[in-house]
């Protein structure tokens, strides 16, 4: 029996006994989760060794709270309007940093991992980063952004992917990727930033600039793949093999095989939650809205994982609840 084979055979045999819960709920609930969600992530308390809370926040924004640490992943928390979904789509809207809703959220921050430089991913990046001394890991687009918006850069790694970072209780491996296309083939806002552009002020000013995908890895915990757009470089994932994936559902049919060629690349993981399903335009409450066009995406994502990966369990998270895997 292959290596590969033989892993992934121990890995779902162990799987029968692993729970996902959210305050109790066991993994064999699927869509929709229905855990009661807190307004406020609270500071975690003490916690074993390699035990670790995910919260979403919409988008494909997460809190990570592993022991006392915690690790953010594209936090987009301020949610402000762009026409995106009420049209028509306005790139000129001014970057407005709620930090009414940010604040109260986010407490405190170890690292923050963006997938890419579009606003609804690192627009909030910058004053979190400000506020929590956090440093900031990202391509050379988000290294130069961050620097546009004042940030030192001691507080700023750079990465491309193929990097392992390596925190003490978890470990990050940076995985290049890439973002989805629209219906006409396009991505909206291409390009990179080589230079610390000025200061941005509108959403057009922040562009996709090359897309990652991050692999956390919890010391006596979770292994978990985070996805920020719908795309992927199947060859990139190969002995991943993560036991969640944070799975972005796709706007448009252009990127072919995308959940085939994701899933078969992560060895079949025994659950994925599907991100930036929501209208992240909203007020960040439950349950999470989405656009009619985007709940039949959903339901379509549901059913083509389950078809493609029947071993993998589905959960649809809500805003701000505690998962634990």
């Amino acid at each position: 029996m292959p290596s590969l084979d033989r892993r992934r055979f121990l890995r779902d045999a162990a799987a029968t006994t692993a729970l996902v819960s959210a305050g109790g709920l066991a993994a064999g609930v699927t869509t929709p989760a229905q855990a009661a969600p807190s307004t406020v992530a609270p500071a975690p308390a003490a916690r074993r060794k390699g035990a670790v809370s995910f919260r979403w926040w919409g988008t494909a924004g997460w809190r990570v709270d592993i022991g006392d640490r915690t690790v953010l992943v594209d936090p987009f928390l301020s949610r402000i309007d762009t026409g995106l979904f009420t049209g028509p789509f306005k790139p000129e809207t001014p970057l407005t940093v709620r930090t009414d809703v940010i604040d109260p959220r986010v407490d405190r921050a170890m690292t923050v991992l963006v997938t890419h430089t579009h606003w609804d991913h690192f627009m909030d990046v910058p004053y979190i980063a400000g506020r929590t001394g956090a440093r900031v890991f990202g391509t050379l687009t988000a290294y130069h952004l961050g620097l546009a918006y004042g940030l030192p850069s001691t507080q700023l790694s750079a990465v491309k992917g193929g990097e392992v970072l390596d925190f003490g209780d978890h470990s990050v491996e940076v995985v290049g990727s890439l973002h989805s296309r629209n219906p006409s083939y396009s991505v909206a806002f291409p390009g990179v930033r080589v230079t610390p552009p000025p200061k941005p002020a509108t959403i057009a000013d922040l562009p996709e600039g090359d897309t990652l995908g991050y692999l956390l890895r919890v010391d006596g915990g979770p292994s978990v793949y985070f996805t920020g757009a719908s795309d992927v470089v199947e060859r990139n994932l190969t002995g991943l093999a993560p036991d969640v994936a944070m799975v972005a559902m796709q706007n448009a049919t252009t990127t072919g095989d995308y959940l085939p060629r994701l899933l078969a690349g992560l060895d079949y993981p025994k659950v994925v939650v599907p991100v930036h399903y929501d209208n992240f335009e909203t007020a960040l409450q439950n349950p999470p809205p989405v656009a009619p066009n985007d709940r039949t995406r959903l339901t379509e994502m549901i059913a083509a994982v389950r078809r493609i990966s029947p071993r993998s369990r589905v959960l649809v998270p809500e805003y701000e609840t505690a998962y634990h895997f």
